[in-house]
């Protein structure tokens, strides 16, 4: 369905696909860059781990549904509904993952979401992460508002995204299933023209 709209989109179409997708330098030797299939296998360690299995309910089984879901990653750009990173020390070893999704020009906005392995957690890899990609999408792509959220009983990913500059906006009663029943969830926002203080 057209919609027609009384007032210009924020972000023009093609503002993502008329570029490969970019990889990304962060703080500490970190570099944001696309799935490769050679990150397979760690990929789908990830959701082996207790922790990342607790808030992740979609989850691959193989080797083989990984590589399909990068594959579906890169058409996710292509069609500008979503941008997918492997976050790397200094590009080769996988430390986590990071994605810009729900990507909706019109009103400027965006939802990030996050994952690190256990090997890397407790070193600041995913407040690092979501800091650079948070600034990339605001200063550089021109989105006006991104969100992220997460279970009131994550404390971590609370940590995350409050050292990354996202102010806690309210609580969504009853938002997510996970594997032990409902959550209520926080909602964080970060913003054009926020002061940011990275902690």
């Amino acid at each position: 369905m057209t919609r027609t709209l009384s007032t210009p989109p924020t972000l023009p179409a093609g503002t993502l696909a008329n570029s490969p997708q970019p990889t990304l330098p962060a703080s500490g030797n970190l570099l944001l860059r696309p799935w490769e299939p050679a990150d397979a296998p760690t990929f789908l360690s990830a959701y082996q781990d207790t922790e990342t299995r607790r808030w992740h309910t979609n989850r691959p089984t193989t080797e083989t549904q990984v590589r399909e879901w990068f594959d579906t990653y890169r058409q996710d750009w292509q069609q500008e509904k979503a941008g997918h990173w492997a976050v790397t020390r200094a590009g080769a070893e996988v430390l986590g993952r990071i994605a810009l999704r729900s990507l909706d020009f019109d009103e400027g906005t965006a939802v990030l979401a996050y994952w690190v392995l256990p090997s890397a957690r407790g070193a600041g890899v995913a407040s690092r992460a979501l800091s650079s990609l948070s600034t990339w999408a605001i200063d550089e792509i021109g989105f006006h508002r991104l969100e992220l959220e997460h279970s009131t009983s994550n404390n971590a990913s609370c940590r995350v995204a409050t050292k990354s500059g996202y102010l806690l906006e309210g609580t969504r009663r009853s938002a997510a299933v996970h594997d032990d029943g409902r959550h209520d969830m926080h909602l964080h926002a970060r913003i054009r023209g926020d002061r940011v203080r990275l902690r």
